[in-house]
């Protein structure tokens, strides 16, 4: 049986039963194995007990002994103690009467050091005449390498003559023959570079290693790798003067040429000088990039002047693509030396290299709404709304409202490609431009309505409006909704563009913007977070305005058959042919007056204004009676009245009252107008007024209350009229009165 189990820690009885009892041999016979498990277990703990046993008996035989070993060992370092103190005793005797002698051994020991570094020094300054006096004679053999021997011994002279009282003459004489032996090498250093030549190469680097003039050697290779580059870059746009490339496919070359070459470079480098340090290599291309000859601020110029304008902005972006994937790749290049090499990266340095690749562009990046305006307006002009018939210029209309979204949709995403978000202040100066030119075809829509329209009803025009006003109404919905794009786009640009963890070459506020631009974006993101503005807020109000301007249009087409009724007031025949005269009519007044109210009937032009507001429902049942978000969104952007109702049928009723008010309003102006009415004159206009209330009551409106003054006071009796006009509208009173000539209570 094996017992380890039971010496464990966590041993779990459960466990152990359950697992034995998994064995053949106690599947067979459960009972027999379970008193034999018992019996070798009674086994197992009398083997225990025993063994327990002769380990204590052991124990307690050893006792004496352990304790008798403790108390030597006690003895022992109680006498060690006492060595220990009687040595600390010798050495401080010790240290007392040798001080001085030590002193003296010091002394004794400088002088000596000192005899040595004269010696040396005497020595150097002996050997420091002889190079010198050499070394014109190795200066005219030309020999490069003797030469540099030369001077390195020279040079490990001089620093033993530091404090020699010439040493600053001495100083000036080697570093002119450094210089000597610079100018014989520069030939062959620069072509060495040039070539790549890695032989030769070493060879100079060693030399200039030994007398000190490493980081001059570094600036004939910065020179070398620029100047070669600079030579690729000029034969490359060669060809793009004489028109062979494009300035897109040559910048490509170019770039393609400096990644190859950033690999070969960096190998080659660090062979020769044996640095892993890629600063110096960072450092040459962002001078290159910087001191392009001819410069690529003016290639991209020239290239845009064989452009129109609309198509500047699409060469811009092409040729800022080109150049952000090369920024990358660049970058990733740079990353992953930086990882092999366990180097820290210069941010300084980094950020240096990006603005040079990005510097190009900063001029264009400033004017990028003048180059936005040019291709939104190239793309509005492409929307035909001229036509003869002003039905199809609406229709024009109405289809365009995708389109000017989609113009400006594709603005945000040019905005986001090629200001990287930086410009978004310049997209919305193009976006403002582009919307009020889309907004003044509206205006000129408006004014063939305006033109088109007479005296008598017109259905189709009318009709017409409310299309147009659909159209403004879901061309403002799309607005709205689009600023609310644009807000999220400049905030989530914003915080990206803001985040501390961003890399060097992503900095593009830095590398894309001036200072103005940078001032500008930081006020519009300001203006933003404190909701001082909404960034399409003089749109908006243009909009408002061309909906209102719309809607009363639309109000005087469908008045305008009213309002044509209603000029006949005046002339009515009731009232115009039976004013006072001597004529001899007096009977037939005085018969008409005492007429009962039902004898008289309405007026021809009032029964036909009632006939026309009868037919009112039945022409804005196709607009207003159904689902038509974009009109209601309309009429509420028109008139303050729409935005208390809350479904079609509301705004119905509200555009019903508003021509229903017009309506009692010019019928008061011109009733109040006449200059005489008699009694049956007044009670004509009485029911007239009545047939008007009866008419506006089928429609569930209203009469004004004036009209309803007005008849209750046309028909008072004279002798009423005082007492019953009590309460009423003091201008009506009097000009009823003075129409009936009723004299007043003074």
């Amino acid at each position: 049986m094996d017992v380890a189990a039971f010496s464990d820690d966590n041993f779990d009885v459960k466990e152990w039963i359950n697992k034995t009892f998994k064995s053949t041999e106690a599947q067979d016979d459960k009972d027999g194995f379970v008193s034999s498990l018992v019996s070798k277990l009674q086994l197992y703990v009398q083997q225990v007990n025993g063994s327990l046993e002769e380990t204590s008996q052991s124990v307690l035989s050893n006792l004496p002994r352990i304790l008798r070993d403790t108390q030597l060992l006690q003895q022992e370092a109680i006498a060690l103690k006492d060595k220990m103190i009687i040595v600390k005793d010798e050495i401080v005797r010790v240290e007392k009467n040798t001080a001085l002698s030590m002193v003296s051994l010091e002394n004794i020991d400088r002088m000596k050091t000192d005899l040595q570094l004269a010696k040396e020094r005497l020595h150097e300054a002996d050997n420091w005449t002889v190079l010198a006096n050499d070394v014109e004679e190795v200066f005219e053999s030309g020999d490069v390498e003797n030469i540099a021997i030369k001077l390195f011994s020279m040079q490990k002279s001089l620093t033993m003559l530091i404090n020699a009282t010439d040493y600053e003459e001495k100083k000036l004489q080697l570093e002119g023959l450094k210089n000597r032996l610079e100018a014989i090498t520069s030939p062959q250093v620069v072509q060495s570079f040039t070539q790549n030549n890695y032989d030769k190469s070493k060879y100079y680097v060693e030399i200039f290693r030994k007398i000190d003039r490493l980081p001059q050697l570094l600036k004939y290779y910065h020179n070398c790798v620029k100047v070669s580059l600079l030579q690729e870059w000029r034969k490359i746009i060669e060809q793009f003067h004489d028109n062979t490339n494009t300035i897109a496919y040559s910048l490509h070359l170019f770039y393609d040429k400096l990644l190859s070459e950033w690999q070969n470079q960096l190998r080659y480098f660090n062979q020769i000088f044996s640095l892993t340090k890629i600063d110096n290599l960072i450092d040459i291309y962002s001078d290159l990039l910087r001191n392009l000859d001819p410069s690529l601020t003016d290639c991209i110029q020239l290239s845009l002047k064989q452009h129109e304008s609309p198509m500047q902005l699409t060469i811009l972006m092409e040729l800022k693509q080109i150049t952000r994937n090369f920024s990358n790749n660049l970058n990733t290049s740079i990353d992953i030396t930086l990882k092999s090499t366990n180097e820290l990266s210069d941010s300084n340095k980094l950020l240096q290299l990006a603005q040079a690749i990005y510097s190009p562009y900063i001029t264009f990046i400033s004017k990028y709404n003048i180059y936005e305006t040019a291709l939104l307006s190239q793309q509005l002009n492409s929307i035909n709304c001229n036509h003869d018939d002003l039905s199809d210029i609406i229709n024009s209309m109405s289809l365009s409202v995708s389109k000017v979204i989609d113009y400006s949709l594709e603005a945000n995403k040019r905005c986001k490609l090629f200001t990287n978000g930086c410009n978004y202040h310049g997209l919305l100066k193009a976006l403002n431009n582009f919307f009020k030119q889309y907004i003044e075809k509206y205006n000129y829509c408006l004014k063939q309505i305006e033109r088109r329209m007479s005296k008598h009803e017109d259905w189709n025009l009318f009709q017409m409006c409310l299309t147009l006003l659909q159209t403004i109404g879901e061309l403002l919905v799309q607005i709205e909704q689009f600023e609310k794009t644009l807000v999220i786009n400049i905030v989530e640009v914003n915080n990206k563009l803001s985040s501390s963890t961003i890399s060097e070459f992503k900095q593009y506020k830095i590398l894309l913007l001036t200072q103005a631009g940078r001032n500008e974006l930081n006020e519009l993101i300001l203006s933003l977070q404190n909701n001082d503005t909404t960034i399409l807020n003089s749109i908006k109000k243009l909009i408002y305005k061309l909906c209102g301007d719309l809607h009363r249009t639309t109000y005087e087409v469908i008045f305008a058959p009213i309002y044509t009724q209603l000029m006949f007031i005046q002339k009515a025949p009731a009232w115009s042919n039976n004013i006072n005269n001597d004529t001899g009519n007096d009977n037939i007044m005085n018969l008409n007056a005492d007429l009962p109210d039902f004898s008289f009937a309405p007026q021809e032009y009032i029964t036909q204004v009632g006939q026309y507001l009868m037919t009112l429902p039945q022409h804005l049942e196709p607009f207003l009676l159904r689902d038509n978000p974009s009109l209601m969104y309309a009429l509420k952007a028109a008139d303050t009245q729409y935005t208390t109702g809350s479904s079609e049928s509301s705004f119905t009723d509200i555009l019903l009252g508003i021509i229903a008010k017009g309506t009692c309003q010019m019928f008061q102006d011109q009733a109040l107008s006449i200059s005489e009415l008699n009694s049956s004159a007044c009670k004509q206009l009485a029911t007239d007024i009545d047939y008007l209330g009866n008419v506006l009551d089928e429609l569930g409106l209203s009469l004004s209350i004036n009209l309803q003054q007005m008849s209750l006071l046309l028909r008072l009796t004279v002798d009423d009229y005082l007492t019953g006009s009590v309460g009423c509208n003091a201008r009506i009173v009097a000009a009823i009165r003075q129409m009936r000539n009723i004299a007043s209570s003074g």
